[in-house]
């Protein structure tokens, strides 16, 4: 079982996750949703009544991507466990939050007189913190500001 979240939500009220429901919850009340496990409490808090779950907090996928919890659903008298504990994900999406930042914040090269044309001179390397598994958040995509037509950069590789 898996809920996503979407990362940095900065509105007034806490956000909605999911909601988790009984199929022995009748309506009547007698039903009490329980959540534990990361976060719990804390971050995730669960409506002891409908079973609605909410983020409380500003979710970042780059500190934390996703949340393991469990829920339960017990007799509100008792506290007696009416099911099994179903555990669940939580996965923070991610947004583009995050600029490309280059390896070195300098590259120096040198380049013989006379080189041939095409001759490679250096190769720089960026990374980006945002998910390269979502979105384009993350692709990087290399060019130059100035220098042309003397230099060019291949645009995938750098």
């Amino acid at each position: 079982n898996q809920f996503f979240v979407i990362e940095e939500y900065t509105g007034p009220d806490p956000v909605l996750v999911g909601r988790l429901h009984s199929d022995i919850d009748s309506g009547d009340g007698n039903i009490k949703y329980i959540l534990s496990g990361e976060g719990a409490g804390i971050i995730f808090v669960i409506d002891d009544k409908s079973g609605n779950i909410h983020a409380t907090k500003t979710l970042d996928r780059e500190e934390r991507a996703q949340y393991t919890l469990t829920a339960q659903a017990v007799d509100r008298n008792t506290n007696r466990p009416l099911e099994p504990p179903s555990e669940f994900i939580v996965k923070v999406q991610d947004i583009n939050d995050n600029p490309p930042e280059f390896l070195h914040e300098n590259y120096h090269a040198n380049v013989p007189e006379r080189s041939n044309v095409g001759t490679s001179v250096i190769q720089v390397t960026a990374s980006d913190a945002d998910d390269p598994t979502y979105g384009n958040s993350a692709k990087l995509v290399y060019s130059i500001l100035e220098g042309q037509p003397y230099f060019s950069v291949e645009p995938q590789t750098g």
